[in-house]
């Protein structure tokens, strides 16, 4: 059972590394001006609450399988990300805003948010993979 817990999150986790560089490749096309900000903040918004639910799913997971210090290593970045969801002004068009990305350096925030959530689900990846291996050698 442990050995499917950790290759669900493993999925899981391949997933939001591919969200993390998506969203660091749009941005990067918007600081660029290849793509123009109501466009890039549709193709990210999309993706908001997939992510959420992906990484609130496998923090459930950990905390249903005790195992605590995976869990406690969740909690903080899911919390943000609902917080993040949550505390969307009215009006805004989601998370990513293309009135205000440019404003108050967002956009900056926006792409060192992203680098920093990519290094994260990397860490996860390999602590991931490592309890999976060994969770099927001791099974």
């Amino acid at each position: 059972m442990e050995a499917v817990v950790f290759v669900f999150s493993l999925l899981d986790c391949c997933a939001l590394i591919f969200l993390s560089v998506y969203f660091i490749i749009t941005l990067s096309d918007l600081e660029c001006d290849y793509i123009n900000a109501r466009s890039c903040c549709s193709k990210l918004n999309k993706w908001v609450i997939p992510e959420l639910v992906g990484h609130t799913i496998v923090t459930v997971l950990m905390l249903i399988s005790l195992h605590w210090f995976i869990f406690l290593l969740n909690l903080p970045v899911a919390t943000w990300n609902i917080y993040r969801f949550v505390m969307v002004p009215s009006g805004n068009m989601g998370v990513f805003d293309p009135t205000e990305i440019h404003n108050r350096g967002q956009l900056k925030s926006h792409m060192k948010e992203a680098m920093i959530k990519l290094g994260f689900h990397l860490l996860c990846f390999f602590m991931y993979l490592y309890s999976m291996i060994l969770a099927l050698i001791n099974d």
